[in-house]
C-alpha cells in the first residue's frame, strides 16, 4: 500500500499545471508578441473541426491570448493520414506538451490496419486518462438542471486494443485487454482528481458480473486504490444500471471511473443530458502531455460548410487549456463570455433549438469580451 500511495501521488504530480508548465517552451516566431506566446499543437480533425478551430482562433485573437498554434492536419477521410503526418504531430507535441484537437474521424472500412490514427496518436502519447466534465449551462433548460459530474475513462486498452482476427471463416474473435497496471493507474488518477477538485465520491462502473476476469480485475484495482483514500466515498455500479440511473437520477453521481468502451458510451449519454455534443468540453492526459478536445467526440459531418455548428464545447475546451497553461485571466475571460451568451438566450445554434449561425455565436462571444477591457 505504501508503494501504491507513492505511485498515486506521482501520477497526479505529473499532471499538475505547474509541473507541465515548466516543460512548455515559448513559441518561435518573427514578431515580438508571438515570441512571448505559449506554443500549442493544433489538429483541426474532420467534420466541423476546422470550423470550430477557426472560431477558437477568432476568439483568441479578440481576447489577445498569448498562444501560438502549430497546426497539423491528420485525417483518414481527407487522405491526410500517414506515418509521416502522425510523426509530425508527435514531434510538435514533444515540444509543446499541450494540444487542441478536433475529432479525427475513423472510417468503418478495414484497410489492413485495425488501429485508427486517432487511437495510435493516443497510444504514442500514452494519453491514458480522458476527463469529461458534464455541467449544466445556466440559462439553457434541460430535463435535469444543475448537473455537475465528471466521467473519467481509461483510453489505451479495453475493447479498443485493436486485437481482432478471424479464427475460422465467419467467426471473428475480438480481444478486450484489461491489465492490472493500467487499471490501477486510472483508478489512482480518478481518486487524485477527486481529491484535488474537492469531490466527495468516486463510482467505479463495470460489468464484472459477466466479464468476471477482465472487468473483475478492473473492479478489484479500483477497490484496492479506494482503500488509500478513506475520506472519499467509493461505490460501484454495473454499466447497464449506470446508464439507466444517469437518465433517471444523475444527481447521485460525482466522479465516475470506467474502462474504455463504457466511458465512450457514458460520455455521450451524459452530454445529451446537458445539451449534446456541442456543449461539453473534454481533455486527455498522460504523465507528460495534455490534449483538449470536445467531450463527446462527434464530427457532425452533416453540418460541414453550413455555418451551423455549436462552438461552445471547443471554446470551453480551449478555455480549460488556457487554465492548464496557468493563463487564468484569459481562461476566465473566454469561459465567462461563452456562458454569458448561453445564459442570455438570444443567440442559440440549432442544436440548442435556435436559428443562430456559428458566426453569430462567435461574434456574440467576442462582443461579450469587450466589457472586460474597459474595466
Amino acid at each position: 500500500q505504501g508503494l501504491l500511495r507513492a505511485q498515486s501521488l506521482g501520477v497526479w504530480r505529473g499532471l499538475r499545471s505547474s509541473a507541465a508548465l515548466q516543460q512548455i517552451p515559448r513559441a518561435k516566431s518573427d514578431n515580438a508578441r508571438s515570441e512571448s506566446s505559449f506554443q500549442v499543437t493544433m489538429v483541426p480533425g474532420d467534420g466541423v473541426g476546422p470550423e470550430l478551430m477557426h472560431a477558437v482562433k477568432e476568439v483568441f485573437k479578440a481576447a489577445s491570448v498569448p498562444v501560438a498554434f502549430d497546426e497539423h492536419h491528420l485525417s483518414e477521410v481527407q487522405n491526410m493520414a500517414s506515418e509521416a503526418k502522425l510523426d509530425e504531430v508527435i514531434g510538435s507535441m514533444k515540444e509543446s506538451k499541450v494540444a487542441l484537437i478536433g475529432k479525427i474521424h475513423t472510417p468503418m472500412e478495414y484497410k489492413g490496419e485495425l488501429a485508427s490514427y486517432d487511437m495510435r496518436l493516443r497510444r504514442k502519447l500514452d494519453l491514458f486518462a480522458n476527463v469529461v466534465h458534464v455541467k449544466s449551462l445556466s440559462g439553457y433548460q434541460t430535463r435535469h438542471n444543475n448537473l455537475d459530474l465528471v466521467i473519467i475513462r481509461e483510453q489505451t486498452e479495453g475493447e479498443y486494443s485493436a486485437r481482432e482476427h478471424e479464427s475460422v471463416k465467419g467467426v471473428i474473435e475480438c480481444l478486450k485487454i484489461i491489465t492490472r497496471a493500467k487499471s490501477q493507474r486510472i483508478a489512482k488518477f480518478a481518486f487524485d482528481y477527486a481529491t484535488k477538485k474537492g469531490r466527495s465520491k468516486v463510482t467505479a462502473v463495470h460489468k464484472a458480473n459477466i466479464m468476471k476476469l477482465g472487468d473483475g480485475l478492473f473492479l478489484r484495482c479500483c477497490e484496492e486504490v479506494a482503500e488509500l483514500y478513506p475520506k472519499i466515498k467509493f461505490d460501484t455500479m454495473i454499466i447497464d444500471n449506470c446508464c439507466m440511473q444517469l437518465v433517471q437520477n444523475p444527481y447521485q453521481f460525482d466522479v465516475l471511473v470506467m474502462p474504455n468502451l463504457y466511458g465512450n458510451i457514458v460520455d455521450n449519454l451524459a452530454a445529451g443530458l446537458v445539451g449534446g455534443a456541442g456543449v461539453v468540453p473534454g481533455e486527455s492526459y498522460s504523465a507528460e502531455y495534455a490534449v483538449f478536445e470536445m467531450g463527446a467526440r462527434h464530427p457532425f459531418a452533416q453540418a460541414v460548410g453550413r455555418n451551423i455548428a455549436n462552438p461552445t464545447a471547443m471554446l470551453l475546451s480551449a478555455s480549460n487549456m488556457l487554465r492548464h497553461l496557468n493563463l487564468e485571466f484569459h481562461a476566465n475571460l473566454i469561459s465567462d463570455a461563452v456562458k454569458k451568451v448561453i445564459k442570455g438566450g438570444k443567440v442559440r445554434t440549432r442544436d440548442l433549438g435556435g436559428y443562430s449561425t456559428t458566426s453569430d455565436f462567435v461574434k456574440s462571444v467576442i462582443d461579450s469580451l469587450h466589457p472586460h477591457y474597459g474595466a
